[in-house]
């Protein structure tokens, strides 16, 4: 999976060099650039902002750099161009796990007010969220993007059952893990889990992840009763 993001801030991404994605990526699993925009202006100073047209606080993101800049990176249009956005679909399991399947994907970071308009409309497919809530900058949401799409990669997991068993997965919220020791400050790890009965474990996990979603997420359970249009 090759992925480029086009930011102001590329540093912010050399987290994604840790952990799971950074094996990835040193595995060459995953084919992953941050790409400066700046680089891109024909500004003397590499100035990419400018005040907004009709007034309002704040800067905008000027079109040129941000349109050489994707043209530059991907001139036949052959990666799927995302714009983080908090007017784009909600980010979800089933839209991490469809952006999985994409060989190529590009994601553009707004920052300041955002991005002028006209770049949406000439050069990306889909805007994207990460929830109701307003962040300085597209740099995180990007990440959280590449970081739950880049799991559903074949080879980025140690197991494939990894992303099976995890929260949202089957419409239900994952259920408690535990690990030793099986007593700890007076708490105990569920004998079922120390029978060695898979059967009975299984029928546990399952019971215990109706109980929470039920309590904490009784939409998810909705859902999946088709009683709310899924």
């Amino acid at each position: 999976m090759k992925i480029r993001v086009l930011t102001l801030f590329p540093k912010m991404f050399e987290c994604l060099n840790e952990s799971i994605i950074g094996r990835a990526i040193r595995n060459g699993i995953i084919d992953f650039r941050a790409v400066d925009i700046r680089e891109y202006s024909k500004d003397k100073h590499h100035k990419c902002d400018d005040t907004p047209y009709g007034g309002g606080a704040g800067m905008v993101m000027t079109p040129q750099p941000i349109f050489d800049c994707i043209n530059a990176v991907d001139p036949e249009h052959e990666y799927l161009r995302v714009y983080m956005s908090a007017q784009g679909e909600t980010l979800c399991d089933g839209l991490s796990r469809r952006l999985g399947t994409i060989e190529n994907l590009l994601i553009l970071c707004g920052h300041y007010e955002g991005v002028d308009r006209r770049v949406i409309e000439l050069c990306i497919d889909k805007e994207i969220s990460v929830g109701d809530y307003i962040l300085s900058g597209g740099e995180l949401a990007a990440m959280t993007v590449i970081d739950s799409a880049a799991r559903f990669v074949d080879g980025v997991l140690g197991s494939a059952q990894s992303h099976e068993d995890e929260s949202f997965s089957g419409g239900l919220l994952e259920y408690p893990q535990y690990t030793r020791p099986p007593e700890f400050m007076g708490l105990k790890v569920p004998e079922v889990l120390l029978n060695g009965n898979h059967k009975e474990i299984a029928k546990y996990r399952l019971e215990q992840s109706v109980k929470l979603t039920a309590e904490r997420r009784a939409d998810l359970l909705a859902n999946k009763d088709g009683r709310n249009g899924n």
